[in-house]
């Protein structure tokens, strides 16, 4: 696989197997490079952290968050600039030297932890660095899927920072596994095991985010989301930080500029905090890779506050807008570290200086049901089930993205029984969401739950259900995981199930190509992990039609 470059984290990777010569998402081989070298150093500072606190010794916050805002950088479609990688590789250095003589001049510590490379010399080492310099294709294998995980939970841990909300201990096991990838005395089994285990920290971080977040806002509530447009001009927030979108309603009030939500930002319009702005208009547009076609109508700016992010055509870079670990070569960014306000007056002056949305639907839909939400309606939904009205619960959760295959979830959506209710989180659901699937007893067939985010409403409903039906499997319930991927936020997710003993959830539209054939395998005959069929054939599986 010698190539420019090589990549495949994501689901829509080159071939099913690897980009190799330029990103499916846009991703160019300088930028690749750069992206591995930035793990490669973070590994590096993540030894000496580790073995920091193994001396008993603090570390700090700010290098925490530097770990985890490292790792949200290489996320996929989250930054295309090279030169903003360069600067987090050189200070990511900077901090490595710093704490060096803490742990003995990094006595016994890998290379990764020692390096000391200038610029001039990162590309060449960023050539030896990557994915493929593990050559045993199954610790290869394993490694990345922890990595991956580790970049999803981080993500996590990103957004509830932003809040003010820190967990030492999934900082810690992130930064300690990050480290161990580094060990090449671990044996597969090892691996395996802490692999598990970044699923548990996942079930963690996603609760350490719910926390910030509702404690911030307040829990998601049932809410009808206007689609629509308004004659103002707006301004577009897209990407899943909802600090930043607190701090540009603040600033757009009495601007006479109007605020709208696209894809995975959708779930803003569910909080109670937000619903007091009367300038907060809805959401406008779909999933992530329809960008360039909404963008264009939209007109006014787009805020870019995290993935996912589509590099843009001329005609509206000079409108796009990022934060946060966000970049594309080109277009403005807006600074600020956690706790300080950022400054939106600049989006918001150029809002004002363009045209209103162009309106691309009207109407409105449902969502807001995440865990407390749900459990309000508990008693509703368990004699539901008692009854036989509800008879299935399918999780249909997870990501959206461009390949034709993934008519397969609007086609499943269509044909479910009208007794099967849909529980959901992240852009997969603009699949189906906007379809007429109508409620039982008043019960939406879409729950939806908010951003890939909030995937850990849906682990705590199916907790709380089992609960309630006293059962001591969560695999007895009525339920069924049919989940789509695209990204490492969905590899946590999936981490988590496993941890919390979900068998049998079937992934798609492809199976991630960074499993080989004995790390699949194992996957399969430990936990039933399966690909989607066809979608008559997943219905016989999942509902015995």
């Amino acid at each position: 696989m010698d190539g420019k470059m090589f990549c495949f984290q994501c689901q829509e990777t080159a071939g099913g197997k690897g980009c190799t010569v330029s990103g499916v998402c846009g991703k160019k081989p300088d930028v690749a490079a750069m992206q591995d070298l930035l793990i490669y150093v973070t590994k590096g500072l993540s030894c000496v952290t580790t073995k920091m606190r193994q001396a008993g010794l603090p570390v700090s916050k700010d290098v925490n968050h530097l770990v985890t805002l490292n790792l949200f950088t290489t996320i996929t479609n989250a930054n295309f600039d090279r030169e903003s990688i360069i600067k987090r590789i050189e200070e990511t250095l900077a901090v490595t030297e710093r704490l060096l003589p803490c742990v003995s001049g990094g006595e016994g510590l890998p290379e990764a932890a020692t390096w000391k490379g200038d610029v001039s010399s990162f590309d060449a080492k960023a050539s030896t660095v990557g994915v493929l310099a593990t050559s045993d294709e199954d610790v290869r294998s394993l490694r990345e899927l922890i990595i991956y995980g580790l970049k999803g939970l981080a993500a996590y841990s990103k957004h509830a920072n932003a809040l003010l909300q820190d967990d030492e201990e999934v900082d810690a096991f992130i930064q300690k596994a990050l480290s161990k990838t580094l060990d090449a005395g671990l044996s597969v089994d090892d691996l395996v095991a802490l692999t598990l285990e970044t699923g548990k920290y996942g079930v963690q971080g996603m609760a350490l985010l719910d926390k910030a977040n509702t404690g911030a806002y307040g829990n998601p509530e049932a809410t009808t989301v206007n689609i629509g447009v308004r004659k103002n001009p707006g301004i577009l927030i897209s990407g899943h930080d909802m600090k930043d979108m607190e701090m540009l309603l603040e600033q757009t009030q009495g601007t006479g500029v109007d605020v709208y939500t696209h894809s995975e930002m959708l779930p803003a319009n569910y909080y109670p905090a937000f619903k007091k702005y009367p300038h907060f208009v809805g959401n406008y547009g779909n999933a992530w890779w329809k960008q360039k076609e909404e963008f264009e109508k939209f007109h006014g700016p787009i805020l870019m506050t995290t993935n996912c992010v589509v590099i843009p055509p001329d005609s509206y870079k000079d409108r796009l807008w990022t934060t946060g670990a966000t970049g594309v070569p080109g277009c403005r960014h807006i600074p600020g570290a956690y706790g300080e306000k950022k400054d939106f007056s600049a989006i918001i002056e150029q809002a004002k200086s363009c045209e209103a949305p162009e309106e691309i639907e009207s109407g409105t839909i449902v969502g807001g049901f995440a865990h407390e939400q749900v459990f309000a309606l508990a008693d509703k939904i368990v004699a539901a089930v008692k009854s036989g009205a509800i008879r299935k619960f399918i999780v249909m959760g997870g990501c959206d993205g461009r390949m034709k295959s993934r008519e397969y979830y609007t086609e499943f959506a269509k044909r479910l029984p009208k007794d099967v209710v849909i529980l959901t989180a992240g852009c997969a659901k603009y699949k189906y969401n906007k379809l007429n699937l109508g409620d039982i007893g008043g019960i939406p067939r879409v729950l939806d739950a908010g951003q890939c985010n909030d995937s850990y409403s849906l682990a705590l409903i199916a907790l709380k259900l089992k609960e309630i039906f006293g059962l001591d499997d969560i695999n007895k319930l009525p339920l069924a995981f049919n989940i789509a991927w695209y990204e490492q936020k969905a590899v946590i997710v999936l981490l988590a199930l496993l941890y919390l003993g979900v068998k049998n959830i079937h992934v798609g539209p492809t199976l991630p190509a960074f499993l080989s054939p004995n790390v699949l395998n194992v996957l399969v005959k430990n936990f039933g992990l399966a690909t989607i069929g066809t979608v008559d054939d997943d219905l016989k599986l999942f509902l015995g039609e």
